[in-house]
C-alpha cells in the first residue's frame, strides 16, 4: 500500500498565460520555475508545489480540446505525489478496484523528475500517481 503526500502540481488551460502567470507571480506571490515555451508551458512554484499554466493554442494544450467553459475544461489534471511507487503494486491494486492505469514514466514534478502514472477518476478526471524523483533531479 502507499500513502499520499500531498498534491504535487495542477494544471491550468488558458488562452491568456500571460495575465494567469501575472496574477499567480504578481497578486498570489508564486515565482517562475520553469518555461518550456515549445510545449506552451509554464510551471509556477506554489510553496512545495506547482502550478502549470498551459497555452491552449500550444501542443499541451491543444490536446485538452476546446478552452474552459461550457464544451471545455480547464484543469487537465492534477498530481497525487505517493510513497512509495511500486509500479505492479501500484496497477495490482487499481485492476482490483476496475481502474485502468497509464504507462509509467519519467516526469517532471515539484521534486524533481521521478515515475508517474495516470488514471481517471468515476467523472473523469485525469489524475497522475506521482513516485519520488531520481536523486540527480531532486529539488
Amino acid at each position: 500500500m502507499f500513502r499520499i503526500l500531498g498534491i504535487d502540481h495542477l494544471v491550468l488551460r488558458s488562452a491568456d498565460v500571460a495575465a494567469l502567470r501575472r496574477f499567480y507571480v504578481d497578486v498570489l506571490g508564486c515565482s517562475v520555475e520553469r518555461e518550456q515555451a515549445d510545449l506552451g508551458l509554464t510551471q509556477l512554484r506554489a510553496g512545495s508545489g506547482l502550478i502549470d499554466l498551459v497555452a491552449l493554442d500550444g501542443p499541451l494544450g491543444r490536446a485538452g480540446g476546446a478552452g474552459p467553459g461550457a464544451e471545455g475544461r480547464n484543469l487537465d489534471h492534477f498530481c497525487l505525489r505517493i510513497d512509495p511507487f511500486d509500479a505492479d503494486a501500484l496497477r495490482a491494486q487499481l485492476a482490483r478496484h476496475g481502474v485502468d492505469a497509464g504507462e509509467v514514466a519519467q516526469r517532471f514534478g515539484a521534486e524533481g523528475k521521478g515515475p508517474s502514472l495516470y488514471v481517471r477518476d468515476p467523472d473523469g478526471n485525469v489524475v497522475e500517481l506521482k513516485g519520488p524523483p531520481a536523486p540527480e533531479t531532486a529539488q
